[in-house]
Parts: structure tokens; sequence; C-alpha cells
């Protein structure tokens, strides 16, 4: 299977709802790794209002070819009824961790 390394950013309503999410993705073996990052302040518009809040920003570590897969599944389980979810491509990284990433995401599939 090709692999194509991706860094996905999803912000969740609080540490539960982030904390779930990285588990139903893990499980899934949707990715390698879950970062959480608490404590986001977040100031955007919805529905033509200026919004505040705090929200917990999810680094999602995983692959291209997985990534259809992981939006379909934040969608179903998310909170939100637009929850952000973007997709980056890192341009360089360790060689050693980008073999530790593909052995990781070869080694399950999702269901």
């Amino acid at each position: 299977m090709p692999f194509t390394p991706r860094l996905v950013f999803v912000t969740a309503s609080n540490v539960e709802e982030a904390r779930r999410l990285a588990r139903i993705v893990l499980e899934k073996r949707l990715a390698v790794c879950v970062n959480l990052v608490p404590n986001l302040e977040s100031h955007y518009w919805w529905e033509d209002q200026l919004e505040t809040g705090q929200e917990v920003l999810m680094m999602i570590k995983t692959s291209a070819e997985q990534f259809e897969t992981l939006e379909e599944l934040v969608q179903l389980h998310h909170s939100y009824d637009c929850p952000e979810i973007v997709a980056v491509a890192p341009h360089e990284m360790a060689s050693t961790y980008r073999q530790w990433w593909e052995r990781q995401m070869g080694t399950g599939r999702a269901e």
C-alpha cells in the first residue's frame, strides 16, 4: 500500500470529546498517533456571528490514503455540525520517524 504522510488538524469542543475521537481513530488504525493540545482559544465566524470559544486541537498523524475514511469517521462521531478537518503534507521529517510512521500505518487497516 502506498504511504503519503499527512497531519490532520481537528478541533474538538473539549478534552473528553478529543480523547474519545482519538481513541476511535486509533482503534480503527487510521492514525499512528494523535496529539491533543488543550486550551486553544478559537475566534471564528459561525452563522453570521463572530464567536469565541475554548477548544482542543487534535493533531492526527495519518496518511493521504486514509484521509477519506478518517474524515468520514470524524464527521460521524464529532459533536459539531461542521468540524474542522484540515490535512497538510509535511515537507520534511526525520527518516527514522518516517519509517516508524510508515510501518505503523501498514500494520493495520480500517474495518
